[in-house]
């Protein structure tokens, strides 16, 4: 078994776009609006309790008592709006909390990056550098370190990983660096539509934002389920999703930017 230079050097591209470009965005919001940093720690921690807390539980349960996957459009209907509806929650909860000190449009940029940057390291950067460790350690042949190390229904899973390190296409690993790109672009515009939600009193882009990222949410969770399985449509139409999400906040931004609260 082994896994190809060029997929060790994509995988190596996508974990330094995954996790470094949160942290460059930082320091570009820092040093142009001079950003504070608690907006952030409020993205990060409104991803983590309400995504990976509340909505992973819920999740849970869910799917233990029901085989959504065995009816697709069930499936991706429940998937798309859970996520739209947890994700802008938090948006709306942290900056119905942040306007009491922090304003400017920098609040709203900021927050996006910690949510969307935490979505970014911990779902996609940390397994991708984790992925390069264990193509490091398969190619010097000491495999038997990561197969030795777990029994059951959990080495099955980690064999199987390890098989599509080696099986999948390099391309496949840039894919995803990219993708992160387009998803952090949707989650700073659709921190930008909650933000003036509630710093302009504008309460109907609260459902809007949930509505826009149920829709964007859809060709990921059609993927999931095999109904589209070319990857290069899904990206393609991220891509366009990416693009429209921009295009919203900006239009939203510039008519209310100088709007009274």
């Amino acid at each position: 078994m082994h896994v190809s230079f060029l997929s060790i050097l994509f995988m190596t591209v996508s974990a330094i776009v995954q996790i470094g470009t949160p942290v460059c965005l930082f320091i570009y919001f820092r040093k142009k609006f001079d950003a504070k940093f608690l907006p952030l720690v409020f993205g990060v921690l409104g991803f983590v309790i309400f995504v990976l807390v509340l909505e992973s539980s819920i999740h849970s349960i869910v799917f233990k008592s029901f085989s959504l996957r065995e009816k697709p459009a069930v499936f991706i209907i429940y998937g798309i709006f859970m996520a739209g509806i947890f994700e802008e929650t938090a948006r709306f909860v942290s900056f119905n909390i942040l306007k009491r000190k922090y304003s400017g449009i920098s609040t709203g940029l900021v927050y996006g990056v910690g949510h969307g940057g935490i979505e970014s390291i911990l779902i996609a950067g940390l397994p991708m550098m984790i992925s390069v460790i264990a193509s490091i350690i398969i190619n010097t042949g000491n495999i038997e370190i990561i197969t030795n190390s777990f029994q059951g229904d959990t080495s099955t899973a980690i064999n199987g990983w390890i098989n599509s390190l080696s099986a999948s296409v390099p391309y496949m690993f840039l894919i995803s660096g990219s993708e992160r790109l387009m998803a952090i672009c949707i989650q700073l515009s659709l921190s930008i539509i909650v933000f003036y939600s509630v710093y302009r009193k504008k309460i109907y882009l609260y459902p809007f934002a949930i509505l826009l990222h149920a829709i964007f949410d859809i060709p990921a969770a059609a993927f999931q389920v095999g109904v589209i399985k070319n990857i290069f449509f899904i990206e393609g139409i991220t891509l366009l999703f990416a693009a429209a999400s921009v295009l919203s906040a900006k239009l939203i931004h510039d008519k209310l930017k100088n709007t009274e609260q």
